[in-house]
């Protein structure tokens, strides 16, 4: 078998994925190990899973907010064996019922929804957003009904009473007569302010948990009971504005996610076989297709050149605007933008399977697995909500029994209570904000999977990082080339070709550059394999060959046919030693360099100064060599010699000594390790599914720079968040002490409450203007005049 038969075969679970050069491609990435340490990242009152999990799918009219996906864990969870049963994409409006769960008819799980206020019916992400379109329009209709109303009626009363009289009805208590014709219009702006939330109230009432639509319907109901038609009607209308906003807000925050996809045009120019072009929808071009992208237009589908050659803006997937080079047999993907120059495009990807495609999906999936942050809400939402109520029976209750307060007087009181109580803002602007920072990461080319993963960056004490294509370019070089035993130059480079005849690893890539330099015919090697760890064994011309670390030579009882001092000098320099031989010994040495990226050193120190205080290079390379690059860009300590086991032996004792750790890697060979860490990041994901699919977190460039302001962004993130929290119960705070001295209106205080939502949802879609910006080093941290040669790890 090849190595690269072996290659496919050891990741049959996963596409084929741009390789790392330290060639560790032997072990397989277990899936259901990932992330052990933090399975618990939903909670256990609210379950939301990954919404892509296999089941069946409902499109839930009404799902806004962790309150409705309380209330649906509670109606629907116990009659399919739990809560952890069912998954939520909020942003979408979508329930899954997982595969796992007890079978419960459709039509019976869609009367139960019906039951809590909300409706359901199976997903059909066609119509989708024609749905969600169509409840926001209901809201609105409804919101705008009840304002226009609740405005009549006060300008009746403007009319009627006069100025003065007007005035009046903001002194509350019932002092001001009112019409009757004005009770009607406060009426009906009563109706239709409650009319998509009195089903809900009366489904919590049912339940016996209150929650805020039953917080706000007891308030409206209370205030028409003491004939306060005006505060009813104000409070009915501006809590109808108040869901109203966070619908929109939700669907503004979802409209940037499916602006991603929106960035593939919907039809390609496809070249038929005749010769003709014709202008097809994108979602009907095949694989195999030809399509014809002109200059300045974006590319419709993921695929290879066939002719033509330019440049492509892949700001879309990367974040860099930079023009990249592009000519035949180079991939561009669906979103970029193509140069002066017209490119023919063979596509290699459906449209509904492309980089950019798949990028849209995670992040609108991303929103499932929830910050911690977004979790404490949620459930102090759910605590806080039955004790308000308690203590509105006793502002109600306890100073007329104890102190002789008018009844009236206190049961209105502990109305406004209830409306100030209503914790609707502080709902709704922790998910907002998170799907607001999840869009804008991803706009800047930084893949995040989930809340938790937006709040982890922030928290960052200790980084560990592959070496080669994360501290070094990873390109390498063929520097040297030192025959032994009496070979020649062209006999070494032959036989290390044939050995990487089918690779496409950089180390390989290295190589056959070299060998058709020297214009040597290339012959594959038969039965390669790869020796996990070591290199590549196979057979050429009837004899064993192999290739690999000089450990892997010492193993194969070699290693004194290694000069010393020739290992001594390769090893100083920075570079990498690759042993090449076959069964009677060793053939000679290849010495091969990496460059160190030229703004290594600055990120590093740039990492340091935001509080990352353990930088690890984990690799696979020989120490000394590691220890070269280590010293070059400044990092703490170095780990070299590893094998994928030894890594993620090296990630087990930092996650042991530090809150929170990172692992950068390429997204495959180091996917163990990168699953023992708190995150994983992936380096390079462009053209690499896997990556995209294994880590946490992915750059979809190999810019390194974008790790400093991943934690820039969470610390902003988080900052918001706790800004929004801190507004919503500091007013709700104040309106409760006014309220127990008897100095609020109810008026005054669904004012206060519809203020503080606007508020923090126009705080928390600032997010969506977050961009990387230019980074500056800090002092100290100029990269050096040696560029330094780094080194890749032999060990295939």
């Amino acid at each position: 078998m090849s190595s690269q038969s072996a290659h496919n075969q050891d990741h049959s679970h996963v596409p084929p994925v741009k390789a790392c050069c330290s060639h560790e491609h032997g072990h397989i990435h277990d899936q259901d190990q990932k992330h052990d340490h933090g399975g618990a990242c939903c909670g256990a009152d609210v379950v939301v899973g990954p919404v892509d999990a296999s089941g069946r799918s409902f499109q839930v009219s009404g799902l806004d907010c962790a309150e409705e996906v309380s209330i649906l864990n509670k109606v629907i969870g116990p009659m399919v064996g739990g809560a952890e049963h069912l998954a939520f994409d909020v942003i979408n409006g979508r329930m899954t019922v997982l595969d796992s769960a007890q079978s419960v008819p459709d039509d019976t799980i869609i009367k139960l929804v019906a039951g809590t206020g909300m409706s359901a019916r199976p997903w059909d992400a066609t119509n989708a957003s024609a749905d969600q379109a169509a409840h926001l329009a209901l809201q609105k209709m409804f919101t705008m009904a009840s304002g226009g109303l609740w405005f009549a009626g006060f300008l009746y009363h403007v009319f009627e009473m006069g100025l003065g009289g007007a005035l009046g009805l903001f002194a509350g208590h019932g002092e001001t007569p009112i019409p009757l014709l004005e009770v009607a219009l406060f009426g009906l702006a009563i109706l239709f302010g409650i009319w998509l939330v009195a089903p809900k109230a009366w489904s919590s009432a049912r339940r016996l948990s209150p929650d805020m639509n039953l917080l706000m319907v007891v308030a409206v109901a209370g205030a028409i009971g003491l004939g306060e038609y005006f505060e009813a009607a104000t409070v009915a209308f501006f809590f109808s504005l108040s869901l109203y906003l966070e619908s929109w807000s939700v669907g503004r925050a979802r409209n940037a996610v499916a602006a991603l996809l929106d960035l593939a045009p919907p039809t390609a120019r496809v070249i038929r076989g005749d010769g003709r072009e014709e202008n097809i929808p994108a979602a009907q071009v095949t694989i195999g297709d030809s399509f014809v992208v002109l200059g300045g237009d974006r590319i419709p589908l993921d695929g290879n050149v066939t002719g033509g050659m330019g440049a492509v803006n892949q700001a879309p997937i990367t974040g860099e605007s930079a023009l990249v080079p592009k000519e035949i047999g180079d991939e561009v993907y669906a979103g970029t933008i193509n140069g002066e120059c017209t490119l023919t495009v063979r596509a290699t990807k459906a449209a509904s399977d492309t980089v950019l495609a798949k990028i849209t999906r995670m992040v609108g999936d991303a929103h499932a697995r929830r910050a911690s942050v977004e979790q404490w809400v949620a459930k102090f939402a759910r605590i806080y909500t039955p004790i308000v109520m308690v203590l509105a029976v006793a502002v109600a209750v306890l100073p007329p029994l104890l102190a002789g307060g008018a009844w009236g007087y206190w049961f209105y009181n502990a109305l406004v209570l209830l409306v100030i109580a209503c914790p609707c803002a502080l709902v709704i602007s922790t998910p907002v904000s998170i799907v607001a920072a999840l869009a804008a990461s991803a706009r800047a080319g930084v893949l995040i999977k989930g809340g938790a993963y937006v709040e982890a960056p922030g928290r960052t004490t200790a980084l560990a990082m592959d070496k080669t294509g994360t501290i070094t370019e990873g390109e390498p070089e063929v520097a040297a080339l030192h025959p032994l035993g009496g070979a020649s130059e062209a006999d070494l480079v032959e036989l290390a070709a044939g050995l990487e005849a089918r690779s496409s690893h950089p180390l390989a890539r290295a190589i056959l550059a070299r060998a058709e330099a020297f214009g040597i015919t290339v012959t594959a090697a038969e039965d390669t394999y790869t020796v996990l760890g070591r290199g590549l064994e196979g057979r050429a011309n009837g004899r064993a060959v192999w290739l690999g670390s000089d450990r892997f030579a010492r193993e194969k009882g070699f290693g004194d046919a290694i000069p010393a001092d020739l290992r001594d000098r390769i090893e100083g320099a920075g570079s990498t030693l690759v042993a090449v031989g076959d069964e009677t010994g060793v053939t000679g040495i290849l010495e091969l360099r990496d460059r160190i990226r030229t703004d290594a050193r600055s990120i590093i120190a740039l990492l340091h100064a935001q509080g990352v205080t353990t930088i690890v290079m984990l690799t696979g390379d020989n120490e000394r060599t590691a220890r070269v690059v280590a010293s070059e860009v400044g990092i703490d300590e170095v780990r070299a010699n590893l094998l994928p086991e030894d890594k993620v032996a090296a990630i087990e004792e930092l996650v042991d000594t530090h809150p929170t750790v990172a692992m950068i890697g390429d997204g495959v060979n180091d996917a163990p390790a990168m699953a023992r860490a708190h995150y994983g990041i992936a380096m390079g994901a462009v053209g690499s599914d896997a990556a995209i699919e294994t880590a946490d977190i992915a750059l979809m460039t190999d810019d390194l720079a974008r790790v400093p302001w991943l934690i820039r962004h969470s610390r902003r993130t988080m900052s918001i968040i706790h800004q929004n929290i801190g507004i919503s119960l500091v007013t709700k705070a104040l309106f409760v002490g006014l309220t127990a001295f008897g100095m609020a209106s109810m008026w005054g205080a669904i004012a206060a409450d519809v203020g503080v939502s606007l508020l923090v949802v126009a705080n928390a879609l600032r997010l969506l203007k977050g961009t990387p910006s230019k980074r500056q080093p800090p002092a100290g941290g100029a990269v050096s005049g040696h560029q330094g040669q780094g080194a890749l790890a032999p060990s295939h």
